[in-house]
């Protein structure tokens, strides 16, 4: 896929039988571009916007396309390339099928999946479980045995095995220990330069989101209230879900002032 891989959200409404949860959502992530972040309060409608930008969910009204192509209409080979070129990560991390599969063994799936993607591979498990914090002694761990923490981090070294053009992080670091998200944001920050990967990260963890992201969007009332750096999201205090953030996280987020 070119550089210019670009994944657009146009008036989105989606939800579930009688519960409308999107409303007319705008959002456009563009490979090369700086990663945002996704505010929003709980029950906002964030894992609703992923799941519809996914294709796992249809929209009601507006569309999702990859460089103006249906994502709900990707069949076969073209179905495989986006799975490669735009990777998604949930909160959940993974789930773990069979009980023998080992990091090893899920980190070549991957591998796998960015070669039917049409993908050039040529980065070693050592080096993908290395971007997330993790020694190459985890390649023979089996899944089952591994911490929430280092579940969520070997799903994001999956992620990022296929090389993907653009990202989409849905509380990705919720299980890791605090001591290493810095570590881990450090590094991934480094290969999202070093790669043009686009990022689109949905998350409550304010600090996550001010070392990744200079662009953040606001999700609330179904659609993107503001959009900005944290300071001009925060400045429009005419949205109370906005103003009650600012009030309940006033010491993080008077950082990002």
């Amino acid at each position: 896929m070119p550089a210019s891989t670009t994944l657009t959200a146009t008036a989105l409404h989606a939800g579930y039988p009688g519960e409308p949860v999107l409303t007319g959502v705008d959002l456009s992530l563009r490979a090369g571009d700086a990663p945002i972040g996704l505010l929003g309060p709980s029950g906002a409608g964030k894992t609703t916007l992923i799941q519809v930008l996914r294709g796992e969910l249809s929209p009601s009204a507006g569309q999702v396309t990859l460089d103006g192509r249906s994502v709900r209409r990707l069949r076969g080979k073209d179905r495989r390339a986006f799975r490669a070129a735009v990777r998604f990560v949930s909160q959940y991390a993974m789930t773990i099928a069979d009980p023998r599969e080992t990091v090893a063994s899920r980190l070549e799936l991957a591998a796998k999946e960015a070669r039917k993607g049409g993908r050039t591979h040529a980065v070693s498990p050592t080096e993908m479980l290395e971007t997330v914090g993790l020694g190459e002694q985890y390649l023979t761990r089996r899944m089952r045995t591994l911490s929430g923490g280092e579940t969520q981090r070997v799903a994001l070294a999956t992620a990022l095995a296929t090389r993907p053009e653009i990202l989409v992080l849905d509380e990705p670091l919720t299980a890791v220990d605090p001591g290493m998200r810095g570590e881990i944001s450090a590094a991934l920050r480094q290969i999202i330069q070093r790669l043009g990967i686009a990022v689109l990260i949905a998350s409550h963890d304010l600090e996550l989101l001010q070392r990744l992201c200079p662009q953040v969007a606001f999700l609330g009332q179904g659609r993107i209230l503001a959009q900005g750096t944290f300071a001009e999201v925060l400045a429009h205090t005419e949205h109370e879900e906005i103003r009650e953030l600012a009030e309940n996280a006033a010491e993080a987020v008077q950082r990002y002032r």
